[in-house]
């Protein structure tokens, strides 16, 4: 199946299922590869549109084979997600905005490339996410409620480039960090920053055996490790031990 967008006139998507399998190294018919992101299988572009017990898919594979492939690239503020399920393997899910400038050439090619930097708030609850590297990335202002963020492969589960200023990055409260069967013990982390200025609360949520001891990572920036904002509000579970999360993350037991 193609892509899909989803305007503002869509106000309501109700019990239905979205899959794609566009490939990130797969060239676009402009004759350049498809990058990050045109790779998504669903973009929904406009304000308070709401999604309840969707599933999207990207099943394009593996990041190692791959590269990005976007399941849901969800761009305007107010969107509320309930009961979904999102899939995919690298980049799952995208939140606008993107950061103000690509580091290299056509990074952000793709629908959003040349619009205006809105901040956006989205709103996520009872839902299913599932993917490798950076699955959840993004810049914009996102809530997490009783949601269960699935590794499927080693990697992490958040990559943020909140703007600089911004109060509030990507929020998790009462959720689950699991993992398939096949990923190994201590091989993923909670997020790394995507952009200097990134940020991650988790609160009060459980962290299976995947999680690495580290829990967080830098992202080899230590320049950003300053101004990356990262907090671990009472975790628990077998990935909870906070002995060795880095000095940078701020740990409330």
């Amino acid at each position: 199946m193609g892509q899909y967008h989803i305007s503002a006139s869509d106000q309501h998507i109700v019990s239905k299922v979205y899959q794609g399998d566009l490939s990130a190294r797969i060239m676009h018919e402009d004759g350049r590869p498809y990058h990050t992101f045109r790779t998504y299988t669903v973009l929904a572009d406009g304000s308070h549109l709401s999604f309840e017990n969707c599933t999207f898919e990207n099943n394009a594979g593996i990041g190692k084979e791959v590269g990005q492939a976007i399941a849901l690239y969800l761009d305007g503020d107010d969107i509320h997600v309930t009961g979904c399920t999102i899939r995919g393997h690298q980049d799952t899910l995208f939140l606008a905005p993107l950061p103000e400038k690509e580091r290299e050439k056509d990074g952000f090619i793709g629908p959003k490339q040349f619009e205006p930097r809105a901040m956006h708030t989205y709103y996520f609850e009872n839902c299913l996410i599932e993917g490798g590297v950076d699955f959840i990335f993004g810049g914009g202002e996102a809530y997490f409620d009783h949601c269960e963020f699935r590794s499927n492969e080693a990697g992490y589960v958040f990559a943020p480039n909140t703007p600089k200023g911004a109060k509030k990055g990507f929020t998790a409260r009462h959720c689950s960090f699991t993992c398939t069967e096949n990923v190994p013990d201590g091989s993923c982390y909670i997020a790394r920053p995507w952009r200097d200025d990134a940020k991650v609360t988790i609160e009060d949520c459980e962290l299976g055996r995947h999680i690495a001891p580290a829990g967080w990572s830098g992202w080899n920036k230590a320049k950003a490790e300053p101004t990356t904002e990262f907090t671990e509000i009472r975790s628990k579970g077998v990935g909870a031990n906070d002995a060795m999360r880095p000095d940078w993350v701020k740990v409330i037991r």
